[in-house]
């Protein structure tokens, strides 16, 4: 950014752009604010699929993408600290993305007919989705915070 962009040294205030040297130069606030809006962006569309594994309504999935954007900003700082304790968390996060994964292509070969010609019902219910995902959740929570407990002891 500094390659294309002029750039203040320091802050100035919660001012994005100012005069400087003769001419407009953008603070390093504006890196910030970028960072986190990026951050934030590509949070929302990782979890298009996730929504996608339980709704295939686009209303629902623009409006729980919006709403993951205009809330995940003021969750950095609670989840900085509680992420030092759910050790486990990207452990069941991966599970719930491969869970979600398989409900997908079930869902593909469901819709195509591809199920019924090898033999099986490819659907996966809402009830049973969200049971595994919620589910998962819950005890990779327990347990990183049963591990994190044992390891603040055992120090």
């Amino acid at each position: 950014m500094k390659r294309r962009f002029s750039f203040t040294e320091g802050f100035h205030g919660t001012k994005l752009r100012v005069d400087d040297d003769g001419g407009r130069a953008w603070t390093p606030l504006f890196l910030v604010i970028v960072a986190l809006g990026s951050a934030d962006l590509l949070f929302a569309l990782d979890s298009i699929p996730a929504i996608y594994g339980l709704t295939s309504e686009p209303y629902l999935v623009l409006t729980a993408n919006i709403f993951a954007l205009m809330g995940l900003r003021q969750l950095y700082f609670l989840l900085g600290n509680l992420l030092k304790k759910l050790v486990f968390l990207s452990l069941g996060l991966s599970v719930v993305l491969a869970f979600i994964g398989v409900k997908l292509v079930l869902h593909a070969m469901h819709e195509y007919d591809l199920d019924t010609r090898l033999g099986f019902n490819g659907e996966i219910s809402l009830v049973v989705s969200l049971a595994v995902i919620v589910g998962t959740l819950a005890v990779t929570t327990v347990a990183s915070l049963i591990a994190s407990r044992r390891a603040e002891a055992d120090d």
